[in-house]
């Protein structure tokens, strides 16, 4: 008798030893899988795709047929509501976001009383709630759905600092996950009860959830907030050389239009190519900050329309006329009036070949060689002393073959990239910006190595650097708003970065992406005027 006991005693206790071994094993694989989804919570950014994360986790975890997130928020007087953010149910095709839907945070619903007590609360039956419960069963979604909701559990969010963030929502725990539960029926047959398992696990994953979303609006906020920056400091690009306002902007509205365009290409050496969303708003911002680096430069060299320094003509223009008073006082004094009319109709020639040249169009040799010759000339100042018609230096700058800058200028001018970078180095930008620096940095480099600062060539250059050289040369060429040159039709502009393409400094397939672009922009040309007028 005292053998069988003893047996039977074993049996029980390598049961609860096994039973016991069971439940920790169960506890550790909810564990490591709470582990993992954190994880994955804790690494997802982007907000929408965070809620339905959590939503999704809640109806794994928990076998519900549906799932739902309400976050809190606050009126100025203080009144609280919870928002319906997400709903999501296996029973109904698609997804449910109402931001219209505000309900009070007060006993009179179910998800409101989670909130207001802090507390899970568990529905067995949401139709045949207890005569103790103050909250009621809204069944107006099931009604125009043609659902049933029966078994529910609403657990709080809490945050870091123990507030209520929100209400997770499981519907439906199921004994078949693939019962569509359509009807009263189908609910009695497989829908149950949320268990204290199913408890437990909800509320370790809304504590996640909590701290994810508060995460996720963080990183929003630090978005915001490069994005607030990026945007003055193209403000400030622009009040620094209003020449070229707008600038920035067009350039990373034509990158983005190009990078979209490129990802649409089925055959060429950029057919596979694809941007995630990140590298998209990272390709932009540097679009953006490209030119950032002209706050650097003087501000009489980025406004600079013609050849002469700042008061330079103004300063010939006077010396002719002083010129010209000399010559009538001469002919006065010599009484030779007659030779007179000659040489003003002279001087004047000699001042207009000068305002010409002025202008920054290509000088030809015929017109360089004058210009040495009116230099060559002199007159008698007011004290007596001999001066040229035009100073050496003044005969530099005029004698520039194209453009208003001299070698010298235009070495400072083009250091604007170097201060680009080094401006744009010292900005902690998180792991998905950081090649912006190396994107902006590198907008002046050609395929041929003929560009600069580093003289980069083939690929050296990045993808995303090609488009923005590409966008940054075709507004130059077309934009209205420099003072410098006349804006070329778009027509020209592309036969000029066709050529370029040709010649081996630009990438051909962009270049082409770039005309596709703007046959489609310039087609629509007429309708967008039309549909203005109207």
């Amino acid at each position: 008798m005292d053998g069988a006991t003893d047996t039977l005693a074993c049996a029980d206790a390598e049961r609860e030893a096994a039973s016991a071994h069971s439940e920790v094993e169960e506890l550790e694989a909810e564990f490591h899988e709470l582990s993992r989804i954190g994880i994955g919570l804790m690494r997802e950014h982007d907000r929408k795709a965070l809620l339905r994360l959590i939503v999704g986790q809640a109806k794994k975890l928990t076998h519900s047929d549906g799932g739902g997130l309400l976050l809190l928020e606050a009126d100025a007087d203080g009144t609280r509501w919870l928002r319906p953010i997400l709903y999501a149910f296996d029973s109904i095709d698609g997804e449910f976001i109402n931001p219209g839907v505000r309900i009070a945070v007060d006993e009179a619903s179910i998800v409101g009383h989670a909130a207001l007590t802090r507390q899970p609360v568990v529905v067995a039956d949401a139709y045949g709630l207890p005569p103790s419960a103050m909250y009621v069963q809204n069944v107006s979604f099931d009604e125009e759905f043609h659902y049933r909701r029966r078994s529910m559990l609403v657990v709080p969010m809490l945050d870091q600092l123990d507030h209520v963030l929100g209400v997770m929502v499981c519907v439906n725990r199921k004994t078949d996950p693939e019962a569509q539960i359509t009807s009263k029926e189908a609910a009695d047959r497989y829908v149950i009860e949320y268990s204290s398992r199913e408890i437990r696990l909800i509320r370790m994953l809304a504590s996640q959830a909590a701290v994810a979303i508060e995460n996720a609006r963080l990183y929003a906020r630090i978005e915001a907030a490069f994005e607030s920056f990026v945007q003055a400091a193209v403000s400030g690009i622009d009040m620094r050389d209003p020449a070229t306002a707008g600038h920035s902007v067009r350039v990373a509205e034509l990158v983005a239009s190009l990078a979209q365009d490129l990802e649409h290409r089925e055959s060429g050496p950029y057919r596979d190519v694809r941007f995630t969303e990140a590298q998209l708003r990272e390709m932009r911002f540097a679009a953006l900050l490209h030119d950032i680096g002209k706050v650097a430069i003087p501000e009489h060299l980025l406004v600079k329309a013609k050849k002469l320094p700042r008061g330079g003509w103004e300063r010939i223009d006077a010396r002719f006329d002083l010129i010209r008073r000399t010559m009538e006082l001469e002919s006065c004094r010599a009484d030779a009036q007659g030779s007179l009319a000659g040489q003003l109709k002279e001087l004047e020639r000699c001042r207009e070949v000068v305002r010409s040249a002025n202008e920054p169009t290509v000088l030809a040799a015929p017109a360089a060689a004058e210009l040495a010759g009116i230099a060559e000339r002199t007159y008698e100042r007011p004290d007596g002393t001999m001066a040229p018609y035009l100073t050496a230096e003044e005969l530099r700058y005029l004698q520039l073959p194209k453009g208003t800058l001299d070698e010298r200028e235009r070495l400072a001018v083009e250091s604007h990239v170097r201060a680009t970078r080094d401006l744009l180095e010292h900005i902690p930008w998180p792991d998905d910006l950081k090649d912006i620096v190396r994107y902006a940095y590198g907008h002046h480099e050609l395929l041929d190595g003929g560009g600069y600062p580093e003289h980069l060539s083939g690929d050296a250059i990045p993808l995303q650097t090609r488009l923005i050289t590409i966008a940054d040369i075709f507004d130059a060429l077309t934009a209205s708003d420099r003072p410098y040159k006349p804006a070329l039709p778009p027509e020209r502009a592309l036969e000029l970065l066709r050529a370029d393409a040709a010649a081996g400094r630009l990438d051909p397939e962009l270049v082409e992406v770039l005309a596709q672009r703007a046959s489609v922009s310039a087609a629509k040309a007429p309708a967008d005027r039309a549909r203005a007028r109207s």
